[in-house]
């Protein structure tokens, strides 16, 4: 089977060192690609760090042909089927003409996020057994619930209790569209998923009262302000790595242990080796 890498763009992180790409290289400007290990990542892929500096001196902005031209060789350089994984202060960098082209591939996605959860969540899934689903946009159901059961295969022995959060959509029939992927739950495992619709407030859609426990795996890209039980361990994995929801989490008094994809690569990357956040 041929070899999955992540190549992760990301800004450099000893930005002290005043390190700038056209001070290192005259010619044309090139970026570092370090390959790491595949146990880094738990064996889910083999990372690949590529630290973006600073262009000139003064300036964080690079010319787009350059920056792509760079991101570009180093993609030739990974090992296997490499995709590339960007930093969002990376993309910002880019044109808008060229950045549906550095969006990763939803196998990447999966298999990030799989690495992600048995990194940083699985203890919490086996021992507490609860998850719950923020289902983002609609148009993206199927693949969410695809998803979410690819993830969660691991753990379903273990779990006990599965609630969906969604959005409701004037004219659609969730139980139906999701009929298949709520029935191999109850087939394999016994599990008897719930299905719960987003509320709808003046700040927009909102989750209900009901308090969350264990894992939340949240696929939207807005914030849905979930309730969290005050009591045991929570971890909230926010497949969307979305500022604000770290930000939420963060005033939790420690309550809730954040992850992201973004938080996930940061931790692979700057510790060279496997461990939990």
């Amino acid at each position: 089977m041929e070899t999955e890498s992540i190549v992760y763009f990301h800004p450099m992180q000893d930005m002290y060192k005043i390190t700038a790409a056209k001070r290192h290289w005259w010619e044309d400007a090139a970026l570092p690609g370090r390959v790491l290990r595949a146990e880094d990542a738990g064996g889910f892929f083999v990372p690949v760090d590529c630290q973006v500096p600073r262009f000139y001196y003064k300036k964080r902005d690079w010319p787009g042909e350059a920056l792509q031209e760079a991101m570009e060789h180093v993609m030739h350089g990974a090992p296997g089927l490499a995709d590339a994984f960007l930093h969002p202060q990376i993309m910002t960098l880019l044109s808008e003409e060229w950045r549906a082209r550095w969006e990763p591939r939803r196998e990447t996605v999966e298999r990030l996020a799989a690495g992600m959860l048995a990194a940083c969540a699985a203890d919490c899934l086996f021992r507490r057994g609860m998850v719950t689903v923020l289902l983002g946009r609609p148009e993206d159901t199927d693949w969410q619930m695809e998803m979410t059961r690819y993830l969660l295969t691991p753990y379903l022995p273990r779990i006990n209790s599965l609630i969906f959060h969604y959005e409701e959509v004037e004219g659609t029939d969730i139980w139906e569209e999701t009929a298949d992927e709520l029935e191999a739950y109850g087939y394999e495992y016994g599990l008897v998923p719930g299905m719960k619709p987003y509320l709808v407030s003046e700040e927009g859609l909102r989750c209900g009262r009901e308090r969350c426990k264990g894992v939340i795996l949240d696929y939207a890209d807005m914030p849905r302000y979930p309730r969290v039980e005050r009591e045991g361990e929570t971890v909230y994995a926010d497949l969307y790595s979305h500022p604000e929801k770290e930000r939420n989490c963060a005033g939790k008094n420690g309550r809730v242990v954040y992850i992201s994809p973004i938080k996930y690569l940061d931790t692979v990357v700057k510790s060279g080796y496997y461990k939990k956040i």
